[in-house]
């Protein structure tokens, strides 16, 4: 356990110019008289770590000082391999880069662990595009993905539902979300999402931008894909559920819809369940239900009621002996 304490001190030093012992104690979770103690060990060890005294003092590597990746022990070797998304690569253009640098990885691994690449890719892959969609790349998402990595503006034509619009774009980060790219970009002052398949063109924009060093693009992406979903679900419909139907149901629509539903319904009267589901709208939710067959009713509205009686009489006459 101290052994990979200690390589990850290592580690992070390496990735910093200088960190406080409180930094390096959260990012460790010790305390900080514990990472007193383990720089002690890691300089009679022959690792040179320096102390700089004083309020904005830390610690620091000296001499340039690298550690090669011999700490690695078979799982993390695999668990390296597996980080990367082949096909997102790909399209950003950064394949090559990619492939540069797990060859470097490779090389500064112990004999017996390099094979982890091969043995990695043999059990899993990540196939990102959602089915039944044809996988495109974006023609702008090189460039996009380019100044991403380079903190520059961006001068971009994007297609709205009415017009092109023409923006001036921070590029902050990139998501792929079932085959989809889009980009996290600010302007104005404010974060935005942008569909990469809408950007017409792309230019060079004012130079570079300095980055908020609080923004999370996860965080940013989970709240603002939250949001999105939230916003879309505009109608509401009735239903009793069988207990297969209340298995079901967060397969067939959206799924925290569901769940927020399900988990807001009363006792269920003589197996079945009552529940207000939010829905899109009700042309979806009839799409949707229809999925649940006999294992769900619609109580209201009374036209959405309508439309499932039309559409069992029309099954039940097709079946009818």
């Amino acid at each position: 356990m101290r052994a990979a304490r200690l390589i990850h001190l290592v580690l992070l030093l390496q990735s910093r110019e200088s960190m406080t012992a409180a930094e390096l104690a959260a990012a460790l979770e010790v305390s900080e008289r514990t990472i007193g103690r383990d720089v002690l060990a890691l300089s009679e060890a022959g690792v040179p770590v320096y102390a700089d005294r004083g309020r904005t003092g830390g610690y620091r590597l000296v001499g340039g000082y690298r550690t090669r990746l011999t700490g690695l022990d078979r799982d993390e070797a695999e668990a390296l391999f597996l980080s990367g998304v082949p096909s997102a690569l790909r399209a950003m253009g950064l394949a090559d880069t990619a492939s540069a640098a797990r060859l470097k990885v490779s090389a500064a691994l112990q004999p017996e662990l390099r094979d982890a690449s091969r043995s990695a890719a043999q059990r899993f892959h990540l196939d990102a595009p959602a089915w039944y969609q044809e996988p495109r790349t974006p023609d702008e998402l090189p460039p996009i993905a380019q100044a991403v990595w380079d903190d520059r503006r961006i001068r971009v034509t994007y297609r709205r539902q009415d017009a092109d619009v023409v923006r001036e774009l921070e590029p902050y980060g990139l998501v792929l979300k079932a085959g989809v790219w889009y980009l996290v970009a600010r302007s104005s002052e404010q974060f935005r999402m942008y569909r990469v398949d809408r950007v017409l063109s792309v230019s060079p924009g004012a130079g570079r931008f300095e980055r908020d060093v609080e923004f999370d693009l996860p965080e940013f992406w989970d709240r603002r894909a939250a949001e999105f979903a939230r916003s879309i679900l505009r109608d509401e419909v009735v239903l009793r559920l069988s207990p297969d139907g209340v298995r079901r149901l967060p397969y067939v629509t959206d799924r925290a819809a569901a769940r927020s539903a399900l988990a807001a319904a009363g006792p269920p009267e003589r197996g079945w369940v009552r529940v207000q589901l939010p829905v899109e709208s009700l042309e979806v939710a009839y799409e949707q239900l229809l999925a649940l067959g006999p294992e769900a009713e619609v109580v209201a509205p009374q036209a959405l009621r309508q439309r499932f009686a039309r559409a069992a009489a029309r099954a039940a006459s097709l079946y009818r002996p």
